[in-house]
Formats: structure tokens, sequence, C-alpha cells
């Protein structure tokens, strides 16, 4: 006979559960994880974001010289 008080069987019931839950990835991650995979579109928007932020600032300071 074990000896099994409610209690102890309400924590191993809850470590249980706490293992079956798997953690959601972070914003982050998945942002990571699709940027690996869509590399070339990535690549492109962060140049096209590069040069067109540039352009926008040297526009900028060439009309308040």
């Amino acid at each position: 006979m074990t000896n099994s008080t409610p209690e102890s069987t309400r924590t191993k019931d809850l470590e249980n559960l706490k293992s079956d839950v798997k953690p959601q990835d972070s914003y982050v991650k998945l942002a990571m994880r699709n940027m690996v995979k869509k590399r070339g579109t990535s690549l492109k928007h962060f140049f096209l974001t590069t040069f067109a932020l540039l352009g926008f600032l040297v526009g900028i300071s060439y009309l308040t010289r």
C-alpha cells in the first residue's frame, strides 16, 4: 500500500502537467527562423531599407543646408 496523500498526488499531477506543456517560441525566435528560411527576400528588404534610409537622410541634409 502506498502512502499517497491528496497533496502529494496534486504535486505529482502538477509536475506531469508542467512536463507535458511545451513552451511557445518567442516572437524573436520565430522571426529569426522565418528570416533564415526566406534568406533572399530578407536580404533584399534589408538593403532596400538601408538605401531608402540613407537616401532620406542625404535628402534632408541637402534640403536643410
